[in-house]
């Protein structure tokens, strides 16, 4: 689909605009690859070849039982019974002796079909670790510093770090960006006819946003937590309920100055339609204006997740957080890197989303154009 003229302008001020192209770049990279997290941090196999059958565990429910075992339970991949089972294609004496079959087969020195068993092999993720597996650590205490098997460390309850960041990154950026839009969507319809229609309607609907405005967030977020469990779209909704107020005074301040303008008196005696005229006419021109906040509500709503988050407020315990992150990296002093990877992760991610929006705001202005 061809961009229309105004579009491709648009695009190539953005364009012109480096630091905005190069971190949308760096930033749709770094997203996309979160978006294969488990791909790329998972504590199942990506591809299992049991007696010549290929298997997704990361996808698929496997018990022991499929690949020779005892239990209906789910196959612990990284247990040297499981792993000695895949590899000799179920050798019954793996139960005997599974650490030494397995290196054996590894090493080329076992060949299962001399057993009569078809040899298997498994690929793992290039980290082997998921953001909720509890890690052995051979008796270190947790967390633990980087090293090589574990390259951000682990938190305090044995956590892989940079699974959880990896997790964590793609959770705040969704919950970001899904709080953001729905509530620009909200903010922007009602500033509109707050701003166009004046009068009552505005007067009416400022009454009601100071009295909204005085409810305490913090207050509602944990009354609500304490009559129904914490969940992701609960924490959204509550987001949305109270965020869309954000953009109303800069879209209402927009349609106020530009509702008596004479292309929308000439349209209004043409008989066009209010709501034609709102958001085909006069929203292009507020959109300057809006598109300047934007970066500030992404930001500001990531922060706000982590803020709740750090207080224990935020997301269910079960998933990643980056709040709970620095949490750890403030209880456990001792562990700088834990501090580290949360401040680094935080920068980066808020820069270069607000010098993203920055690239688009100034790509809608008209006044601005870049070589």
């Amino acid at each position: 689909m061809a961009l229309s003229p105004l579009n491709q302008r648009r695009w190539r001020n953005f364009k012109a605009n480096r630091r905005a192209y190069w971190s949308l770049m760096i930033f749709a990279l770094l997203f996309g690859l979160s978006l294969f997290a488990e791909v790329l941090a998972n504590d199942r196999p990506l591809l299992v070849n049991y007696r010549g059958e290929w298997r997704t565990p990361f996808l698929t429910f496997y018990s022991e039982a499929d690949f020779g075992g005892d239990f209906k339970t789910e196959a612990n991949y990284k247990a040297p019974e499981v792993e000695c089972l895949i590899l000799t294609g179920g050798l019954e004496s793996c139960f005997d002796d599974p650490e030494g079959i397995s290196a054996a087969v590894k090493a080329g020195s076992f060949d299962p079909a001399t057993e009569g068993f078809a040899q298997g092999s498994i690929l793992w993720p290039p980290i082997p670790f998921s953001y909720n597996t509890i890690n052995d650590l051979g008796g270190q205490a947790a967390p633990s510093a980087p090293d090589s098997t574990h390259w951000l460390g682990t938190d305090d309850t044995s956590r892989d770090v940079l699974a959880r960041v990896i997790y964590g990154f793609r959770l705040s950026v969704a919950f970001g960006l899904i709080v953001t839009v729905l509530t620009s969507i909200i903010g922007i319809a009602a500033g509109a006819v707050q701003g166009y229609f004046g009068g009552k309607t505005d007067l009416i609907f400022q009454r009601l946003l100071e009295i909204w405005g005085g409810v305490p967030e913090l207050y509602f977020i944990i009354i609500v937590f304490s009559v129904w469990q914490r969940s992701f779209w609960i924490l959204i909704s509550i987001m949305v309920l109270f965020g869309w107020t954000r953009l109303i005074g800069v879209v209402r301040a927009e349609f106020l100055r530009a509702r008596n303008f004479e292309y929308v008196r000439a349209a209004k005696a043409l008989g066009v339609k209010d709501r034609v005229i709102m958001f085909r006419h006069v929203l292009p021109n507020a959109m300057v204006a809006t598109l300047t906040m934007l970066p500030f509500a992404v930001a500001g709503t990531i922060g706000s997740l982590a803020s709740l988050d750090y207080l224990g407020f935020g997301l269910p315990a079960s998933l990643p957080s980056l709040g709970q992150l620095s949490r750890q990296a403030q209880q456990n002093l001792q562990m700088p890197s834990l501090a580290f990877t949360a401040f680094f992760t935080f920068a980066i991610m808020l820069s270069l989303l607000v010098f993203i929006f920055e690239g688009v705001r100034d790509a809608f202005d008209p006044r601005k154009t870049f070589q």
